[in-house]
């Protein structure tokens, strides 16, 4: 049975890869940090950088979410909870995280209670640094990690 170009067969790709593709769902955590980078990646939802015109829809349930999107520095308290959100998001899974205090500690690396990176508690697939990430280029880390879940992490 054919639908368009999707064949439900698996001969081409599968209905569930092609769904996955075109209208992702993320999930954002916010460690805690100084909250810039949450601020910018809130900017990419609003009408001047659109991320939904992607497909991409931001979700507050785990269960539902392809992408996760992580912002800030990683405490002790915090990467509980973060790896507990990890553990409830379905395979295929894709991580993103965003900033530089995610990616390696920023300017807290030598703190006692922080960890120095998100990829010290959960796997990390994409990494957008900056001091602050510009919208713009969380859009293009986002899109990196779609095309990974597409592509790489299909999983059917």
């Amino acid at each position: 049975m054919w639908l368009g170009y999707i064949s439900v067969e698996g001969d081409k790709m599968s209905l569930l890869a092609v769904s996955r593709r075109k209208s992702p769902w993320l999930l954002h955590f916010e460690t805690g940090s100084c909250n810039g980078c949450a601020i910018e990646f809130f900017a990419c939802l609003t009408p001047r950088y659109d991320l939904e015109r992607f497909g991409i829809i931001n979700t507050g349930n785990p269960k539902h979410a392809d992408l996760f999107v992580v912002t800030g520095c990683v405490s002790t308290r915090s990467g509980r909870a973060l790896a507990n959100l990890y553990n409830q998001i379905p395979e295929p899974k894709v991580v993103v995280v965003v900033g530089v205090c995610a990616c390696t500690g920023g300017i807290f690396h030598d703190a006692y209670n922080l960890a120095p990176g998100v990829d010290r508690v959960i796997p990390v697939d994409v990494y957008v640094p900056n001091c602050p990430a510009r919208p713009e280029a969380i859009i293009d880390g986002i899109l990196h990690g779609v095309e990974l879940l597409a592509e790489n992490k299909q999983g059917d």
